[in-house]
């Protein structure tokens, strides 16, 4: 059974630092992209930020550049997503996906995902 859990979520003061991981089980996934999608309450999911294994490339939001980093484990396993200044907008169910192949930014090709974790910024 493949599984993608998400932790690290929370509660923080504007400002402050958050960094959430993504364990994966069940199958390998080293030939995949690895994803940070969120969905704040009444809008569409969107995509934050991936990491394709196989080279290591990541791509992120205009919105989160140059504040969040995405990383993965040497195992291929876990994918980390460390948020700095985070901001009242970043608050959202930050969800963590896989999809075959390279970088997309679109929901639609991710064919894995977590269940999400609570991430809530108060101003």
């Amino acid at each position: 059974q493949v599984q993608l859990v998400e932790s690290g979520g929370g509660l923080v003061q504007a400002g402050g630092s958050l960094r959430l991981s993504c364990v994966t089980s069940g199958r390998t996934f080293s030939s995949y992209t690895m994803a940070w999608f969120r969905q704040a309450p009444g809008k569409e999911r969107e995509f934050v930020a991936s990491i394709r294994w196989r080279t290591r490339a990541t791509h992120y939001a205009d919105s989160v550049t140059g504040r969040f980093t995405v990383s993965g484990d040497d195992a291929e396993t876990t994918v980390y997503l460390q948020m700095n200044y985070l901001k009242p907008e970043d608050t959202a169910v930050y969800y963590c996906a896989a999809a075959p192949g390279g970088h997309y930014s679109e929901s639609v090709w991710y064919t894995y995902w977590g269940q999400g974790t609570q991430v809530t910024i108060s101003s």
